[in-house]
């Protein structure tokens, strides 16, 4: 069997989040080859909506303002509203957006960093040894083999990746069916959010671009269905039954189904084999969590696994990895459930859903949630300290005014994919030499002074802070140590 020649690493899926992770190896140099099973992208929408921690990630590297106009997506959970309008910061998502859209600005950022998406081929089998990994591949010339340092699995639900390496997939299985199309030609209420209809039934309609409609129908009591023998029929009855209204006239260009599956890989690594997005979590899709959070993934991993490549990084970073993320997972997979049994359980969840909307009418309560459905409330182990920004995401849009007159903002700082240092004070820092190649030293004033007091700052690549001053109990040195290394280059990594 013919073999390619060896990369850094292999990405499995260029759908969003494979795309993503191939953009931030791609961003410091890594030498990265996408394999990807489908002959050319998709053209449905699948998700339709991201949340604001994944706009923030896009916007951080540069790429938010090419997926044009977006629109506010309200919040909600198990389909009780949540009014974000009272919450200081802002929540809200990004609706509207077709799948295809979003992958097609991440290509475009991907094959301009010089990566290559190689379609048409499919992994068939791994090994690993001392120095790598060994896949083979069926492409559109046959059986043929390549080798990486490692390999990632952004390939879906349905991992082949997954399966390969022999990770268990543990969760809840699917046991009620959903029925979801874009279509043209209809006029229909819009129920963005979803509406509950009585005996646990759902059904949602929604907007995307260019006239199309995203509608969804759960009808109580229907148990997961066949893909492949499903008809935009069978959904316009199913709609017509519960609502009285016709769809059957409509252009259907897109149907799927859908479970109320919920599921956490137990190991999102297995030596050099790395899982993100769909691959490591699957939920059903009614929240917009699961291109969100994969995307996510691919950030937190992306920037740990260029510096183990290019021999800069500390001893344990790849760790890291699996263990910030797959609590993330596996709360995505419990929060599912929970919404899922709070949305479609019946009238016996009555008192439940009223209890919910008085929760959710206290500042805190709606807070919290808030930040578990934006992803803003996510919060990392990153050190010992009392300042309340410590182990979360440093807001992007916070801004500075630098010496030379210019302003800017944190997320600008973070589009060399390099982890940022911001002092105000504008002395020296001895603790930062040696990392200029991994850590940005920027100068500057808050031009919102933050409360409390932000006297230097250090944000790790993916954007979440890792040190304060005042606040952080470690001191720089040790900070800068643990994420980034020390200012020796060391020898090359396993």
């Amino acid at each position: 069997m013919p073999r390619d020649t060896a990369r850094d690493v292999i990405v499995v899926g260029a759908g969003p989040v494979g795309l993503m992770l191939a953009g931030e190896l791609g961003l410091r140099g890594v030498d990265v080859v996408v394999y990807e099973r489908l002959l050319a992208p998709a053209r449905e929408s699948r998700g339709a909506s991201f949340t604001q921690r994944t706009a923030e990630c896009f916007d951080q590297r540069g790429l938010l303002g090419s997926l044009g106009a977006t629109e506010p997506a309200d919040s909600h959970f198990g389909g009780v509203p949540i009014d974000l309008s009272a919450l200081a910061e802002d929540h809200y998502g990004h609706r509207g957006i077709s799948q295809f859209r979003t992958e097609r600005m991440l290509e475009e950022w991907v094959t301009g960093l010089g990566v290559p998406i190689l379609r048409g081929h499919e992994v068939t089998g791994f090994e690993e040894d001392a120095d790598g990994v060994v896949v083979a591949l069926d492409g559109p010339d046959g059986a043929t083999g390549t080798t990486a340092r490692y390999l990632v699995g952004c390939d879906g639900g349905r991992s082949s990746v997954r399966k390969l390496a022999g990770i268990d997939f543990p969760g809840t299985p699917g046991g009620r069916g959903f029925l979801t199309a874009d279509v043209t030609g209809i006029e229909t209420r819009k129920r963005r959010i979803g509406e509950n209809l009585p005996g646990g039934s759902m059904i949602m309609a929604m907007d995307l671009e260019n006239g199309v409609t995203r509608v969804v129908v759960h009808e109580a009591g229907t148990a997961p269905r066949d893909r492949d023998s499903l008809t935009f029929t069978d959904l316009a009855d199913a709609w017509q039954r519960l609502t009285g209204e016709s769809l059957h006239h409509g252009e259907c260009r897109w149907i799927s189904c859908f479970t109320d599956a919920s599921r956490a890989a137990a190991a999102y690594r297995s030596g050099r084999v790395f899982l993100a997005g769909d691959s490591a979590h699957i939920q059903p899709p009614a929240m917009a969590q699961g291109l969100s959070v994969g995307v996510q993934d691919a950030v937190n991993l992306g920037w740990k696994l260029a510096a183990t490549v290019r021999g800069t990084a500390p001893e344990g970073l790849l760790d890291t990895y699996h263990a910030e993320r797959h609590p993330v997972g596996e709360q995505l997979a419990r929060n599912a459930r929970a919404a899922i049994e709070l949305r479609l359980t019946g009238e016996d969840m009555d008192p439940v859903r009223s209890l919910m909307t008085e929760l959710v009418a206290h500042r805190d309560a709606a807070e919290h949630l808030a930040g578990m459905l934006s992803n803003l409330g996510v919060r990392y182990d990153l050190g010992k300290g009392d300042h309340p920004l410590l182990g979360l995401r440093m807001p992007p849009g916070r801004e500075l005014d630098l010496p030379d007159g210019t302003r800017t903002r944190v997320a600008d700082l973070l589009r060399t994919g390099r982890g940022l240092l911001v002092t105000t004070d504008g002395a020296p820092v001895p603790a930062a030499a040696g990392l200029t190649d991994r850590v940005d030293v920027v100068t500057g004033t808050w031009v919102t002074a933050p409360e409390p007091a932000l006297d230097a700052v250090l944000v790790r690549p993916d954007g979440y802070v890792a040190w304060t001053s005042p606040g952080s109990v470690d001191e720089l040195t040790e900070a800068l140590a643990r994420w980034f290394g020390t200012g020796e280059q060391p020898a090359q990594q396993p």
